[in-house]
Protein backbone atom coordinates (compact mmCIF):
# COMPACT_ATOMS: atom_id res chain seq x y z
CA UNK A 1 0.00 0.00 0.00
CA UNK A 2 1.53 3.57 -0.77
CA UNK A 3 1.94 6.12 1.57
CA UNK A 4 -0.52 9.20 1.68
CA UNK A 5 0.11 11.78 -1.08
CA UNK A 6 0.31 14.34 1.74
CA UNK A 7 -1.58 16.52 3.53
CA UNK A 8 -4.02 18.85 1.21
CA UNK A 9 -4.36 22.48 1.55
CA UNK A 10 -7.92 23.66 2.77
CA UNK A 11 -9.56 24.65 -0.08
CA UNK A 12 -8.74 21.87 -1.87
CA UNK A 13 -10.06 19.63 1.36
CA UNK A 14 -13.18 21.38 1.42
CA UNK A 15 -13.14 21.43 -2.69
CA UNK A 16 -13.13 17.69 -2.34
CA UNK A 17 -16.03 17.50 0.15
CA UNK A 18 -17.99 19.95 -1.76
CA UNK A 19 -18.21 17.25 -4.89
CA UNK A 20 -18.56 14.41 -2.61
CA UNK A 21 -21.49 15.65 -1.35
CA UNK A 22 -22.44 16.71 -5.06
CA UNK A 23 -22.05 13.37 -6.31
CA UNK A 24 -22.58 11.02 -3.44
CA UNK A 25 -26.32 10.12 -3.98
CA UNK A 26 -27.36 7.34 -1.87
CA UNK A 27 -23.65 6.51 -0.67
CA UNK A 28 -21.41 9.28 0.64
CA UNK A 29 -19.11 7.15 2.36
CA UNK A 30 -18.53 4.98 -0.68
CA UNK A 31 -17.47 8.42 -2.57
CA UNK A 32 -15.82 10.03 0.01
CA UNK A 33 -13.53 6.36 -0.06
CA UNK A 34 -12.94 6.43 -3.59
CA UNK A 35 -11.75 10.13 -3.47
CA UNK A 36 -10.09 10.50 -0.77
CA UNK A 37 -8.19 7.36 -1.04
CA UNK A 38 -7.90 5.87 -4.49
CA UNK A 39 -7.99 9.31 -6.40
CA UNK A 40 -6.80 11.79 -4.30
CA UNK A 41 -4.41 9.57 -2.27
CA UNK A 42 -4.71 11.60 0.75
CA UNK A 43 -5.77 8.76 3.00
CA UNK A 44 -4.58 5.11 3.02
CA UNK A 45 -7.04 3.05 3.09
CA UNK A 46 -6.01 1.69 6.84
CA UNK A 47 -6.26 5.36 8.02
CA UNK A 48 -10.12 5.86 5.74
CA UNK A 49 -11.55 2.71 7.43
CA UNK A 50 -10.35 3.91 10.98
CA UNK A 51 -11.62 7.50 10.67
CA UNK A 52 -15.15 5.67 8.75
CA UNK A 53 -14.85 3.62 12.27
CA UNK A 54 -15.05 6.11 14.58
CA UNK A 55 -17.55 8.17 12.96
CA UNK A 56 -19.81 5.34 12.91
CA UNK A 57 -19.73 4.54 16.32
CA UNK A 58 -20.99 8.61 17.45
CA UNK A 59 -24.15 10.05 17.31
CA UNK A 60 -24.92 11.80 14.76
CA UNK A 61 -24.68 11.30 10.90
CA UNK A 62 -21.46 8.82 9.62
CA UNK A 63 -20.53 10.90 6.56
CA UNK A 64 -20.52 14.43 8.42
CA UNK A 65 -18.67 12.60 11.37
CA UNK A 66 -16.03 11.15 9.07
CA UNK A 67 -15.90 14.43 7.31
CA UNK A 68 -15.18 16.47 10.41
CA UNK A 69 -12.60 13.65 11.46
CA UNK A 70 -10.98 14.10 8.21
CA UNK A 71 -11.02 17.65 8.28
CA UNK A 72 -9.19 17.84 11.63
CA UNK A 73 -6.63 15.28 10.70
CA UNK A 74 -5.26 18.08 7.87
CA UNK A 75 -6.34 21.37 9.39
CA UNK A 76 -7.89 21.05 13.28
CA UNK A 77 -11.26 23.11 14.03
CA UNK A 78 -11.11 24.91 10.75
CA UNK A 79 -10.48 22.12 8.64
CA UNK A 80 -13.45 20.52 10.35
CA UNK A 81 -15.90 23.14 10.04
CA UNK A 82 -15.26 23.68 6.22
CA UNK A 83 -15.17 19.81 5.06
CA UNK A 84 -18.61 19.11 6.96
CA UNK A 85 -19.92 22.97 6.02
CA UNK A 86 -18.35 21.69 2.25
CA UNK A 87 -20.41 18.48 1.97
CA UNK A 88 -23.67 19.59 3.18
CA UNK A 89 -24.05 23.06 1.53
CA UNK A 90 -25.01 21.49 -2.46
CA UNK A 91 -26.95 18.69 -1.45
CA UNK A 92 -28.74 21.03 0.71
CA UNK A 93 -29.40 23.60 -2.05
CA UNK A 94 -30.76 20.21 -4.24
CA UNK A 95 -32.79 18.89 -1.51
CA UNK A 96 -34.92 21.99 -1.13
CA UNK A 97 -35.51 22.48 -5.05
CA UNK A 98 -36.55 18.30 -4.78
CA UNK A 99 -38.41 18.78 -2.19
CA UNK A 100 -40.41 21.85 -3.46
CA UNK A 101 -40.61 19.38 -6.93
CA UNK A 102 -41.74 16.26 -4.84
CA UNK A 103 -44.52 18.28 -2.96
CA UNK A 104 -45.78 19.22 -6.86
CA UNK A 105 -45.23 15.80 -8.24
CA UNK A 106 -44.47 13.36 -5.56
CA UNK A 107 -48.11 11.34 -5.97
CA UNK A 108 -47.17 10.67 -9.52
CA UNK A 109 -46.50 6.77 -9.94
CA UNK A 110 -43.53 6.82 -12.09
CA UNK A 111 -41.58 9.14 -9.07
CA UNK A 112 -42.40 6.84 -6.89
CA UNK A 113 -40.75 4.31 -9.12
CA UNK A 114 -37.98 6.53 -9.67
CA UNK A 115 -37.38 6.99 -5.59
CA UNK A 116 -37.76 2.96 -5.45
CA UNK A 117 -34.72 2.53 -7.94
CA UNK A 118 -33.09 5.40 -5.93
CA UNK A 119 -33.13 3.26 -3.14
CA UNK A 120 -32.36 0.20 -4.63
CA UNK A 121 -29.18 1.50 -6.21
CA UNK A 122 -27.80 3.31 -3.03
CA UNK A 123 -27.93 -0.21 -1.09
CA UNK A 124 -26.15 -1.13 -3.49
CA UNK A 125 -23.64 1.19 -3.20
CA UNK A 126 -22.83 0.86 0.78
CA UNK A 127 -22.59 -3.20 0.02
CA UNK A 128 -20.29 -2.47 -2.72
CA UNK A 129 -18.24 -0.21 -0.49
CA UNK A 130 -17.95 -2.74 2.27
CA UNK A 131 -16.98 -5.49 -0.12
CA UNK A 132 -14.23 -3.19 -1.55
CA UNK A 133 -12.66 -2.17 1.97
CA UNK A 134 -12.87 -5.38 3.46
CA UNK A 135 -10.77 -6.61 0.38
CA UNK A 136 -8.04 -4.06 1.13
CA UNK A 137 -7.77 -4.81 5.06
CA UNK A 138 -5.70 -7.29 6.47
CA UNK A 139 -7.64 -10.26 7.20
CA UNK A 140 -8.33 -11.85 10.48
CA UNK A 141 -9.81 -10.77 13.36
CA UNK A 142 -11.00 -7.41 12.37
CA UNK A 143 -12.97 -8.83 9.25
CA UNK A 144 -14.09 -11.56 12.09
CA UNK A 145 -16.04 -9.12 14.07
CA UNK A 146 -17.36 -6.80 11.09
CA UNK A 147 -18.86 -10.15 9.98
CA UNK A 148 -19.96 -11.17 13.54
CA UNK A 149 -21.41 -7.42 13.59
CA UNK A 150 -23.24 -7.76 10.58
CA UNK A 151 -24.90 -11.16 11.77
CA UNK A 152 -25.58 -9.98 15.03
CA UNK A 153 -27.81 -7.02 13.39
CA UNK A 154 -29.02 -8.92 10.66
CA UNK A 155 -30.41 -12.27 11.73
CA UNK A 156 -30.61 -11.90 15.55
CA UNK A 157 -31.90 -8.14 15.21
CA UNK A 158 -29.37 -7.36 18.01
CA UNK A 159 -29.32 -3.34 18.25
CA UNK A 160 -26.69 -0.91 16.84
CA UNK A 161 -25.32 0.22 20.35
CA UNK A 162 -25.33 -3.41 21.95
CA UNK A 163 -23.56 -4.89 18.77
CA UNK A 164 -20.19 -2.10 18.87
CA UNK A 165 -20.46 -2.56 22.96
CA UNK A 166 -20.15 -6.22 22.90
CA UNK A 167 -17.42 -6.37 20.00
CA UNK A 168 -15.29 -3.23 21.15
CA UNK A 169 -13.53 -4.80 23.90
CA UNK A 170 -12.44 -7.63 20.62
CA UNK A 171 -11.76 -5.05 18.37
CA UNK A 172 -9.28 -2.80 20.59
CA UNK A 173 -7.76 -6.30 21.52
CA UNK A 174 -6.77 -7.12 17.49
CA UNK A 175 -5.76 -3.20 17.48
CA UNK A 176 -3.13 -3.81 20.82
CA UNK A 177 -1.97 -7.21 18.97
CA UNK A 178 -1.55 -5.71 15.54
CA UNK A 179 0.44 -3.21 17.05
CA UNK A 180 2.59 -5.82 18.93
CA UNK A 181 3.72 -7.30 15.68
Amino acid sequence: MSPPAGPPGLLPLGLAYLRIGLTGFGGVNAWARQLLVEEKGWLTEQDYAETLGVAQVLPGPNALNCAIGVGARFHGAAGAAVCGLALFAGPMALLMGIAALYDAYGDLPWVRAVLTGIAAAAAGMVLGTAVKMAQKLRPGLPLLLVGLGALGMALARVPLPAVVLGLAPFGLLAAWWGLRR
